[in-house]
């Protein structure tokens, strides 16, 4: 695992999950932490991955472990 922080501004919370984009399809997907930084990435803790909300029209799929999802 990671040991870089939330791509928030002001948190200071060790990473977790990774959100990728396509404009173009309007979806956003969150996933379990990439090993590998990536500048198209953001790097989320679980209090912003949980809480992200996407624009309307854009379809959001979380893709992180089910034990995660139910735990939030």
């Amino acid at each position: 695992m990671s040991s870089w922080t939330c791509a928030k501004p002001s948190c200071n919370v060790t990473a977790t999950s990774t959100l990728t984009y396509d404009y173009s399809g309007q979806t956003v997907w969150l996933e379990s932490l990439d090993p590998e930084a990536h500048p198209m990435r953001y790097d989320l803790c679980g209090e912003h991955a949980d809480h992200l909300r996407v624009p309307n029209g854009w379809v959001l799929q979380d893709q992180r472990p089910i034990a995660h999802q139910i735990a939030s």
